[in-house]
């Protein structure tokens, strides 16, 4: 429950995007706001503005308007300067808010700026570009760290009151703020009155901030283990960086209050302030590029992307070209013309085409391979219609959501193809992805900066379990040894609990294996950028960056193409012959012969013992074999490879209903793939394919609503095909109990060729 609304309004903030400094989680410092019944709350990470849209969605969804900002560091002369002899001598900090869409544009571009020109230990600004780019934007004065404040620290009035003024000058006094907080430091005692007196001489206002660094004051101490963390020193060595107080969480308006009892108009300012800021951020629209046409040709992308599939369908099928071809393609383009997204397809079509001429492999994988389209246009080398794949799994016709075809590239190439593509359309950045402090990593962190023996913390270490969901809590519910040494051991109990609070807080930057981002217009436009020359690189991660509507591909550089290409290269210049991969067909009875030997060291995906058990067990003489391996070699669908296996050589298997035993006849009637889960829906039931999908993914979630919906809509069609209710329950059971395993038929079907290939 909320409590009595407040006036005060949280300004300063560094959520856990401030990387191991700030360790508020987003979704729990918005949650504390509204607790206390504040009406609004700022982000103002560190130099960055990494969170600001998970914050901006969290905050609306919560009921707390969001203002975004960011604490940026600010040269004392030129950003490009490198002159300073340290880092505290390097930048100021400097609060700036969003009033609107220009301050949040402004602030884009200064973020992006910062990494790209001005960083020297940290990403800065300076006054010169801040004057250029001030509209729409509030400044505040921010911490001791800030100018001003520093100035006054360092007994230089005179300095603290021209900063204050060249500040002043560029925002004017509606907004431009001095800032006070009080945290129980004596150089805040210090320097309060004198900021208060500046204010007034100055006649600019004044704001009181809390500048939270952690969410409740019990979290002070794994903050400051956290802070060595991003020192590497120890909690008790004495010369280490320190925050000086317990008091950076996150506070109430009341104790606000009673902090700054003489200064009322401090904390009223916070609320006018908040009001002034309205920032409405739109996510439908999308920003992606539009192809442009050779301009001989006089067209539009979409006659242009509807003329090379002409052309595609006839150099793919020749006089074979049927109605099933013809209808396929005509409902795929009338979808993504309808999505308007043609200039998508060329822009894939025009790399993947590039890079085939320069003899760099590259090729879809995923649900990509699902589409007619790009099998006639040569994007990839999967023909949907032979294996039964969807386009209904690639792309929701009921939804705008920008498709998703993951380019798998020969890793020396792949930097040579994002340079051309980022030379063609002018504007392209690979994209950040972050570590978090996971259950055992935390763990480690912890145990290092409390000086625990290294095995020891190891072995504490050792007792969590490994996967991508295990928290330390769950380790303690499930886990006997680990609960036990937490209880028995003082060391562990200290390390885990201190682990507890930091777990699940992101640790560092880095870029993301294979996203890049594709715009012709500068990013800076629609996102932040770091990096720097040689590597630009989104402040957003993934989700992010297709959530603020821009175009994201996926380039993973795939060492087993790299060793295809090369083996290539190495026969034809020693043999003189040139096979070409992609033109092998998959009927060598001595290539399954390997498969069903389990000699397959070094073979794509089909290298591990368990593969090995598998194929030996099986005896793969075809390559829907092959494709239904790489599906069922993962945990829960293993549980029917013994029943697969046997239904193979036996050469039977219980029917059901002949347009079910027609579908799964590949897979000796067992549900192995998602699509075949769609198709069943749909040929039996009767619900559209992208409706099966959707109930595919209710059944993967737990999601009941959906799922009872879709079970009527299931009986319904049944029925109406002359189905008994009883036969449809039985069906639908089947659904339900294979559907969560299903994978996806198109990624599985891509590296079993990779694989067949190698």
């Amino acid at each position: 429950m909320a409590g009595p609304a407040e006036k005060f309004v949280h300004l300063h903030t560094h959520s856990h995007y401030s990387l191991l400094d700030g360790a508020l989680r987003i979704d729990d410092m918005v949650a504390k706001a509204k607790s206390f019944g504040q009406s609004a709350m700022a982000i103002t990470d560190h130099g960055n503005m990494f969170g600001v849209i998970e914050f901006y969605n969290a905050a609306l969804k919560a009921g707390v308007k969001p203002i975004v900002g960011c604490e940026f560091y600010v040269a004392p002369g030129d950003r490009r300067d490198r002159e300073a002899k340290g880092i505290s001598d390097a930048s100021y900090h400097l609060v700036l808010l969003a009033m609107n869409k220009t301050g949040y544009q402004n602030l884009l571009k200064l973020a992006s700026i910062a990494y790209r020109e001005g960083f020297y230990y940290r990403p800065r600004i300076d006054k010169q570009i801040l004057s250029e780019m001030h509209e729409g934007l509030i400044c505040s004065s921010a911490c001791l760290a800030g100018e001003v404040p520093n100035e006054l620290l360092m007994k230089n009035p005179a300095a603290a009151r021209a900063a204050a003024e060249s500040y002043l000058k560029i925002f004017g006094p509606d907004r431009y703020f001095i800032e006070i907080q009080d945290h129980g430091l004596p150089e805040q005692k210090q320097t309060n009155p004198e900021l208060v007196e500046l204010a007034k001489k100055l006649g600019v206002g004044l704001v009181a901030s809390n500048d939270a660094h952690y969410l409740e004051h019990g979290d002070a101490h794994a903050h400051d283990v956290l802070c060595c963390i991003n020192t590497g020193k120890l909690l008790d060595d004495p010369d280490r960086f320190r925050f000086g107080s317990d008091q950076f969480y996150l506070k109430s308006g009341s104790q606000m209050e009673d902090l700054f009892a003489d200064y009322p108009e401090a904390l009223e300012n916070t609320a006018a302030i908040a009001a002034k800021c309205n920032l409405e951020l739109s996510f439908k629209t999308r920003h992606a590029p539009v192809y442009k046409p050779p301009a001989e040709f006089k067209v539009t992308p979409e006659q242009y992307l509807r003329q090379l599939a002409a052309e595609g369908l006839k150099k793919r099928f020749g006089k074979n070209i049927t109605d099933e071809h013809r209808h396929r393609i005509e409902r795929e383009l009338s979808v993504i013309e309808a999505k308007g997204f043609s200039s998508y397809f060329l822009i894939v079509w025009d790399f993947c085409n590039w890079a085939a001429t320069q003899g760099i492999p590259a090729a879809p994988r995923g649900s990509g391979c699902g589409t007619l389209l790009g099998y006639v246009l040569g994007i990839g080398n999967v023909n949907p219609l032979q294996y039964g794949l969807l386009f209904e799994r690639f792309m929701d016709p009921s939804r705008n959501e920008m498709p998703d075809i993951d380019i798998d590239i020969c890793q020396i190439g792949r930097a040579k193809l994002i340079d051309y593509v980022r030379h063609k359309y002018g504007h392209v950045a690979q994209i950040i992805t972050f570590n978090t402090l996971a259950a055992k990593a935390a763990i480690r962190d912890v145990g290092r900066v409390l000086n625990v023996p290294l095995p020891d913390v190891d072995r504490i270490s050792k007792l969590v379990p490994g996967g991508p969901k295990v928290t330390l809590d769950s380790a303690l519910a499930g886990e006997a040894d680990f609960r036990a040494a937490y209880e028995s051991d003082a060391d562990a109990r200290r390390i885990i609990d201190i682990a507890k609070r930091l777990e699940g807080l992101a640790r560092n930057a880095s870029v993301h294996a294979a996203g890049v981002v594709i715009a012709d217009r500068p990013l800076e436009n629609f996102l932040p950028l770091c990096g720097d020359a040689d590597e630009v690189i989104t402040q957003f991660e993934g989700p992010i960056v297709d959530k603020v509507g821009m175009l994201k591909m996926d380039f993973l550089g795939l060492r087993t193409l790299t060793v295809i290409e090369r083996a290539r290269q190495l026969v034809k210049a020693n043999h003189g012959v040139d096979v070409d991969p992609e033109a092998l067909t998959f009927d060598d009875a001595r290539v399954f012969s390997l498969f069903a030997h389990g000699q397959t060291d070094g073979v794509f995906q089909f290298e591990s013992g368990g593969m090995k058990d598998l194929l030996i067990k099986l005896g793969p003489d075809r390559l829907e074999d092959l494709i239904a391996c790489n599906a069922l070699y993962r945990p829960g669908p293993m549980q029917m490879i013994d029943d697969f296996c046997a239904r193979k050589h036996k050469g039977d298997w219980p029917k059901v209903h002949p347009d079910m035993d027609a579908i799964l006849n590949e897979t000796y009637g067992i549900m192995v793939y998602q699509e075949q889960v769609m198709q069943i829906a749909n040929r039996i039931g009767g619900i559209e394919l992208s409706r099966a999908y959707k109930l595919i993914k209710a059944i993967s979630k737990k999601q009941e609503d959906i799922i009872q919906a879709e079970k009527e809509n299931f009986y319904k069609g049944a029925q109406e095909r002359g189905i008994k209710k009883q036969q449809a329950e039985e069906l639908f059971a089947l659904i339900l109990k294979f559907a969560g395993y299903g994978f996806n038929k198109s990624h599985s079907t891509r590296y079993a060729i990779v694989a067949y290939q190698t």
